[in-house]
């Protein structure tokens, strides 16, 4: 019974270490990532809304850089960033800072192809009632591509939970470091099994809530 709480107590602190990593880098990477995936789109040469392909093509060489990254080198080589901006390069808190940057990229990325997928032709209906660029981007891109754009939310929750899990092999805190410290490390595969079960678990209920979300949104449409 002792070992069954035991196990408890740690995939419980665990998971909650988890949820809070994945929680805020996917703030911090939306508030990143957006407004650059925004960029990204309006500045296109070929259908933006405000075409520089000058900056088009500097933004997309920055994200394309980012997204080369794996994301433990990327981690390892922003230890600096986090010991600044947290006091300490290891732990849950250190390991949301490069988490939030591993995932702006891709949710950059995410919303540059949302907005693309916008009817060319509700764009041009707006322009001709006389919106300006910003009640455009406001008022018809980011409305119309809500569903996409929630599909692509849920995609980065989950490849942030993969991130998050990963980052346990350096110290990153949360289920990931659970496996390899208490279940690989010590040789405790219940408690490894039981951290990859949980992970599991996370990723099915967030891409079944992210898929009514947006079915939802769809048919509202």
């Amino acid at each position: 019974m002792s070992n069954i709480q035991t196990i408890i107590s740690l995939v419980g602190t665990s998971t909650l270490q988890t949820l809070e990593m994945v929680l805020f880098s996917t703030v911090f990477s939306l508030i990143l990532g957006l407004p650059l995936g925004i960029l990204l789109c309006v500045t296109d040469p070929q259908g933006g809304i405000m075409p520089k392909p000058l900056l088009n093509q500097i933004l997309t060489r920055i994200v394309n850089v980012l997204r080369s990254f794996p994301f433990i080198i990327l981690m390892i080589l922003l230890f600096p960033l986090s010991r600044i901006i947290v006091g300490t390069s290891i732990g849950t808190k250190a390991t949301i800072v490069p988490l939030s940057i591993a995932a702006a990229p891709f949710v950059a990325r995410v919303i540059e192809t949302a907005l693309k997928e916008v009817d060319p032709g509700v764009v041009q209906a707006a322009r001709a009632m006389g919106s300006t660029n910003f009640q455009i981007i406001t008022k018809v891109l980011l409305p119309e591509s809500m569903p996409s754009l929630v599909a692509g939310i849920t995609l980065t929750i989950i490849n942030l939970i993969g991130y998050s899990a990963m980052a346990g092999a350096i110290g990153g805190g949360g289920l990931g470091d659970l496996a390899i410290r208490y279940g690989y490390q010590r040789f405790r595969t219940d408690i490894m099994v039981v951290s990859v079960v949980v992970i599991l678990v996370l990723v099915e209920v967030i891409q079944i809530i992210g898929t009514k979300i947006s079915a939802h949104l769809m048919a509202r449409r």
